[in-house]
């Protein structure tokens, strides 16, 4: 009786056996590579030579480097650019895809291709855009009689770029998410509004855009998240250049990993980073949700 008593049941032998998959990527992929980044903190390696134990020092080298700073810095003028354009173009096309035209599901699965292709090819693919030579922006643009414009040539274009070809990339994922908002609105409210005399434009600021105060949160959170995350584009474009105008801090960290041989401080760096952003998104959900 006591042996069948300490016995499994079937159904929870099966969910373990089911569960086994994910918990063993959990212990490889996440929890191994958390507790080792850990360790690197206080440790001085270049993954040739054995670990050397330096306490703090990560620390106290982290607040004295400029750079770094700068890299944080160049990330938040990318996010300044990048967020609100990202909320106004994809809420427009949103309201745009949400009207009854012809080819709708066409033209919604055009906007969201860029959201699946590589993004390296896609930055590949505008680098060639932004040539300052042979690229099809600055060709049409001497066509019809303007200036050039050194698109990533120019520590003042190079950042604001990036934050356009970001914008493109990424608006198909939102406009989906501000798509499903747009369907959840009832609409006899907007019924309710037209027959109290009330104006498209007055519609939009009573109705739409109160309902969608979730939706818009939403997309600020991933887009900060995203835009904090800004690796790809810097690396491929640019390397960080010109003038370390779009050296993000994301790609300072993996610099200083992989090309310098810097581990124990670029984990560092990447635990301060994390720390940053975390504190970043929570102050601003904190305010956007006080302020609706």
């Amino acid at each position: 009786m006591r042996k069948n008593a300490n016995k499994l049941p079937a159904t929870a032998r099966i969910g373990y056996l089911m569960s086994l998959p994910y918990i063993l990527y959990f212990l490889v992929f996440t929890s191994f590579p958390l507790i080792f980044s850990i360790i690197l903190v206080f440790h001085k390696w270049n993954i040739i030579t054995p670990m050397q134990w330096i306490g703090l020092r990560n620390f106290a080298r982290l607040f004295q480097d400029v750079l770094f700073f700068k890299s944080i810095i160049n990330t938040l003028i990318f996010l300044l650019i990048h967020i609100p354009a990202q909320i106004v173009v994809a809420l427009v096309l949103a309201l745009l895809l949400n009207q009854p035209i012809r080819a709708r599901g066409f033209f919604r699965a055009i906007f969201f291709m860029p959201v699946v292709v590589s993004g390296v090819v896609i930055t590949i693919l505008w680098q060639q855009l932004y040539a300052y030579e042979t690229g099809l922006l600055n060709v049409v643009l001497s066509k019809i009689g303007l200036p050039r414009i050194p698109w990533l040539i120019s520590p003042d274009w190079a950042m604001p770029s990036i934050a356009l070809m970001a914008t493109w990339k990424n608006v198909g994922l939102y406009i989906v998410l501000f798509l499903v908002g747009l369907q959840n609105i009832p609409q006899y409210l907007y019924e309710a509004a037209a027959i109290d005399g009330a104006r498209p434009l007055q519609r939009f600021f009573y109705i739409t855009l109160p309902a969608l105060n979730n939706t818009i949160v939403l997309v600020v959170i991933l887009s900060t998240i995203g835009g904090f995350s800004l690796f790809i584009e810097p690396f491929v474009m640019t390397g960080g250049g010109p003038m370390n105008s779009t050296l993000s801090a994301m790609l300072y960290i993996y610099n200083q990993a992989f090309y310098f041989g810097h581990m124990g401080y670029a984990a560092t760096l990447g635990f301060f980073y994390a720390l940053l952003v975390l504190g970043v998104v929570l102050l601003q959900r904190k305010i956007i949700e006080r302020n609706s």
